[in-house]
């Protein structure tokens, strides 16, 4: 499976193919292609949301703790919106799978745990003998 996710091996990469041929890019091209792919696109409506400044109630105070509570109440509410809910089956299913894992795992360590204590019992002894 994994070979057939590799790159063949007539596969050329031109960027490669021009150092390797002596036609390698004048390096003002270079410094253009690299300033192109480092900047930002602007945003559809064309406002660079950057430069914005947060709103503010009076001039250069902060909300209230009223406006602030509700602004985080409106941020709750709009993810929760955005979240994927499981489905019923599968919420009995996810909650069956971790309540049989935590049964496992409570088995393992319960009998690790007693057959650790029956072993300093048996090493150190114990008290009433």
């Amino acid at each position: 499976m994994a070979e057939s996710k590799r790159r063949g091996e007539d596969a050329v990469d031109e960027r490669l193919d021009e150092g390797l041929d002596g036609d390698a890019p004048r390096d003002d091209a270079l410094d253009e292609r690299l300033d192109k792919t480092a900047s930002k696109p602007e945003r559809a409506s064309g406002v660079d949301k950057s430069t914005r400044t947060p709103a503010k109630t009076k001039a250069g105070e902060r909300p209230g703790v009223f406006a602030r509570f509700r602004n985080f109440l409106r941020e709750i509410i709009s993810e929760l919106g955005k979240v994927i809910w499981p489905t019923r089956k599968e919420l009995l299913t996810y909650t069956t799978v971790v309540v049989v894992f935590v049964a496992i795992m409570m088995t393992i360590v319960g009998v690790l745990d007693f057959g650790f204590a029956k072993a300093v019992i048996y090493v150190f002894g114990s008290k009433g003998k």
